[in-house]
């Protein structure tokens, strides 16, 4: 399987949801089901059933974030030289005349994602007509809603 980019940032997010789905979530889900299965008939029992899904999705969630974490590349964008370019993980200021407004994205990765935030992902129309550009470029870049046009203002790799 292909390396997947994650900024360290958010492997460290992905690392601390696993410890805590192992560590307190696992745990108390198989209480859950001991306590239920005390209930009596198991074919009849609400508490059990939902016990268990509940113990399905979170075994599925571990699995996901093992695998995910396993195929990381994870890229730290402050140990890299800032040459200008806009790369993984850089944080880019850029100006949108349509909105006359400028706006701070972050490059980061699929699982990073958070619009609300201005966290885009690495596979994003906007990031993939950003990366590789430098301060003071105009750029077009085909999204769904239409053309957007924005100037490129500042790079940083923090």
């Amino acid at each position: 399987m292909d390396k997947v980019p994650m900024t360290v940032r958010g492997a460290e997010l992905l690392r601390s949801e696993l410890e805590h789905l192992k560590n307190v979530e696992r745990p108390q889900v198989v209480q859950d089901i001991a306590e239920a299965r005390e209930h009596g008939d198991l074919k009849e029992n609400s508490e059990y059933h939902a016990a268990r899904e509940h113990q399905g999705i979170i075994e599925a969630r571990i699995r996901d974030i093992e695998g995910k974490l396993s195929n990381a590349q994870i890229i730290d964008i402050t140990k890299i030289k800032n040459d200008g370019k806009i790369v993984f993980g850089s944080t880019v200021t850029v100006y949108r005349p349509d909105m006359d407004k400028e706006i701070v994205y972050k490059i980061v990765g699929e699982d990073e994602a958070d619009l609300k935030n201005n966290l885009i992902s690495v596979y994003t129309p906007i990031a993939k007509g950003l990366i590789g550009k430098e301060v003071d470029d105009e750029v077009s870049i085909k999204v769904p809603a239409g053309v957007i046009k924005m100037e490129i203002v500042d790079v940083q790799y923090i």
